[in-house]
């Protein structure tokens, strides 16, 4: 087997309208494929090259602080940290710069973890 690329990283959710709000109100998603019902299904968002899934419904496939992390590359950070903040998002790490980039880290309302992320030029 010779594996040539992800496919999508998906994470489970509790509540599938809810967990739409967040990642297309909160962090501006557009989706690109619903599958399933209102309650229960998977959406998906393409971002690049690469996309990024919730999913409800499958009973062994369950949110975790301690899971799984995506890091989301953004275009303005300070922009990106002010909109989270004002949206009241809860911030597990607050902003903070590294040698090479500046990230934060943040959970949705079913504290699955995301990384707000942006390189530094060079």
């Amino acid at each position: 087997m010779k594996v040539i690329e992800i496919a999508f990283t998906v994470y489970p959710v509790n509540d599938l309208k809810r967990g739409r709000q967040f990642y297309e109100e909160t962090l501006g998603l557009k989706a690109s494929s619903v599958f399933g019902g209102a309650d229960k299904g998977m959406v998906e968002y393409d971002i690049g090259p690469g996309t990024l899934a919730i999913g409800c419904g499958a009973p062994n496939f369950k949110p975790s602080a301690g899971g799984g992390c995506v890091a989301l590359e953004v275009d303005d950070f300070p922009a990106a940290i002010k909109r989270l903040k004002d949206s009241g998002c809860k911030f597990v790490t607050e902003p903070t710069e590294t040698p090479v980039c500046r990230i934060a880290v943040i959970s949705d309302p079913d504290g699955n973890t995301l990384i707000i992320h942006k390189r530094k030029a060079g």
